[in-house]
């Protein structure tokens, strides 16, 4: 089987590895002419890493990842500490795998090596999707580059992105909404950091219209720092573009010592805005399949964008290799076992939008209450445990 997949970032580079490891042949085009992954730390629950071990990773990403020792919630302003969940030994125990913080760009690096490990030309640069038919009575699928040339295959993967050029054509832009909220980010290294800052776990600070998420990368040499904040003045969705060390403090007054030293030890800082989509019809069409955030964006507040997509990769290589099916019967078998959990993380992530700035938070007596509440140990497995506990590897096709 030939595959074609558009996108060379972390769900397309995932997905290939899949295939390649199942014995197909894939062809994947990227509109860049370099690969450089923008933006910083990603957060690799079990559920992810389960699927990077198994696709033989685990000796390549063991030198840059960070396995933190526990994830706590802080209040905004009194910096007031709530311990969630063990990310260590417990989830290691728990769900039978690690729970990584990696930077994004280590991560694809790894993955591009090993692509390329199994095929030297596997990646093609420059080359952008703009279009695609059914040919041959609909027995392959032609894709159409920007430069008048086509590529034909068995099947074509759309990984290209929120922005996914080739879901705009099969189904539509579907406009684009504003969440009103806008994100800060940076890293820290943290030689820079005072110790109480250097400590190896993950932290949510919550507070009225804002948080901040900080978590440790590469073996603890750096500090991802994410702030979210909600205002309506910048909509750019690009993960580019740089901001002022003033502004970002302004939009985090009266917030803990700590979050404005973190700010300020952060070398240049990045903003963009969060976007949302409507859920998409149908990923599939013919012997086109979208996946990652192509098929299902969704907002960060659960971390899960990244397992999404590994996830996406695993089963949707199992779904074109493992059943003696026909190609468009096998993608729409993809869809229909991903649509639930996929919808139902889109859904949750937006919920934990509400409960990360709810306005309680700002008086002193209500916000000690509300934490207490909304993160008690039950309530955090109801929102956790489906999430880690799911394993790609061992569903079943049938």
């Amino acid at each position: 089987m030939h595959v074609l997949i558009a996108g060379a970032g972390i769900a397309g580079l995932a997905t290939a590895l899949a295939l390649q490891r199942s014995g197909a042949t894939v062809t994947i085009v990227e509109q860049s002419s370099a690969l450089r992954e923008f933006g910083a730390g990603l957060q690799i629950s079990p559920n992810g890493s389960r699927v990077l071990l198994a696709l033989g990773l685990g000796a390549a990403l063991e030198p840059v990842v960070c396995a933190a020792a526990a994830k706590e919630v802080r209040l905004w302003n009194s910096g007031r500490r709530w311990p969630l969940f063990d990310l260590g030994a417990d989830a290691l125990a728990r769900f039978g795998a690690p729970y990584w913080m990696v930077h994004r760009g280590d991560l694809h690096r790894v993955l591009l090596a090993a692509v390329r490990a199994q095929r030297s030309d596997a990646v093609r640069l420059g080359a952008k999707a703009c279009g695609f038919e059914s040919i041959d009575g609909g027995a392959r699928i032609a894709l159409q580059l920007d430069d008048g040339s086509a590529l034909t295959a068995d099947a074509l993967l759309a990984a290209d992105g929120v922005h996914s050029s080739l879901r705009r054509v099969a189904f539509g832009s579907g406009a684009a909404e504003f969440t009103g909220l806008m994100a800060w980010r940076g890293v820290v290294p943290t030689a820079a950091l005072p110790a109480a800052l250097r400590e190896p776990v993950g932290v949510n600070w919550i507070g009225p219209g804002g948080h901040v998420i900080t978590y440790p990368l590469r073996r603890g040499e750096l500090l991802n720092v994410v702030g979210i904040v909600e205002r309506d003045d910048w909509r750019a969705e690009g993960w580019s573009d740089p901001g002022a060390h003033a502004e970002w403090r302004r939009d985090f007054v009266g917030w803990h010592t700590d979050i404005q030293r973190l700010i300020d030890a952060v070398e240049q800082p990045y903003k963009w805005a969060l976007l949302s989509r409507p859920a998409l019809p149908a990923w599939t069409r013919g012997r086109l399949c979208l996946l990652g955030d192509a098929a299902h964006p969704t907002l960060p507040f659960l971390a899960q964008g990244a397992n999404m997509a590994l996830e996406d990769a695993w089963l949707i290589a199992r779904c074109l290799i493992e059943r003696d099916e026909p190609v468009p019967q096998a993608l729409q078998r993809f869809e229909r076992m991903r649509r639930a959990r996929c919808t139902r993380i889109v859904q949750g992530a937006a919920d934990n939008a509400h409960r990360f700035h709810n306005r309680q938070l700002a008086d002193p007596d209500s916000a000690v209450a509300y934490v207490d509440r909304e993160w008690a140990p039950e309530r955090v497995r109801q929102r956790y445990d489906w999430l880690f506990e799911y394993d790609a590897l061992r569903l079943s096709l049938h």
